[in-house]
């Protein structure tokens, strides 16, 4: 019961890492905001973790639905401790076929909605302390993958290093969590040479599982990680280093 009594904002939370990560922080005493641009799937979650979690609707590129996430949340459980960027989207393009509108869309996600979100909870936080986990991606330090989805990662990444030493004065501890490939329903869209070929560069042998990547962003929220902050954690299996 390590979190007990925090509030934790999951985003992405309707399926895989993000539904993983919030029932992992229900399981252990938090509150849960889970948020998900499919508001069903968000309010799932909410229903299994329970604990009095909450789930809602919330496209993460949408500043004022941010900022309403962030309102509705603080204003129901009464505080915001962690905040979890998880939601992103990713889709399977060559550069030289990339259509502007993906590109837009996955960066508008996984880099300007991780903004938002670290904006809006940082006003939150302040004066109180708090933890905010920002997931990137391995395919930064390999290179592979789509090349709008790595920038945007490498970006999370870039933002992480920036905005942990600016909060850094007002207790406010900021993270990335960097997992390697990892059996998640996005990972569905990826052609099957592309898995395998993933799976051959893990020294560990096997693709990463929800679950691995959940119990590591308990950590790094946990008073265990009290004195780390700004650093990229990579769970892996081996498959880079950072």
């Amino acid at each position: 019961m390590k979190h007990e009594n925090k509030v934790v904002l999951v985003t992405g939370a309707g399926q895989g890492m993000g539904k993983a990560m919030a029932c992992r922080f229900a399981r252990e005493g938090a509150k849960v905001v889970a948020v998900d641009v499919n508001p069903d799937a968000a309010s799932a979650t909410a229903a299994q973790c329970g604990n009095g979690a909450i789930g809602i609707g919330c496209d993460v590129s949408d500043s004022a639905a941010v900022k309403d996430a962030i309102a509705l949340a603080v204003n129901t459980l009464g505080r915001l401790d962690v905040l979890v960027n998880n939601a992103g989207v990713g889709s399977v393009d060559q550069l030289l076929d990339t259509p502007d509108e993906h590109w837009t869309r996955v960066i508008g996600v996984n880099l300007t909605g991780t903004f938002y979100f670290c904006r809006e909870a940082a006003r939150v936080m302040q004066g109180n302390g708090g933890c905010i986990i920002n997931v990137s991606s391995t395919a930064v330090a390999t290179g592979e993958g789509p090349s709008h989805y790595v920038a945007s990662k490498a970006g999370v990444m870039g933002l992480t290093r920036s905005i942990a030493r600016e909060l850094a004065p007002l207790g406010i501890r900021v993270n990335t969590l960097v997992p390697g490939p990892t059996n998640t329903p996005m990972m569905a869209g990826i052609p099957d040479e592309w898995t395998q070929a993933m799976i051959n560069a893990i020294p560990l042998g096997r693709m990463g599982e929800p679950e691995d990547i959940a119990a590591v962003a308990s950590f790094l929220a946990s008073a265990d990680a009290g004195f780390v902050t700004g650093q990229n954690i990579a769970v892996n299996g081996g498959m880079a280093f950072l």
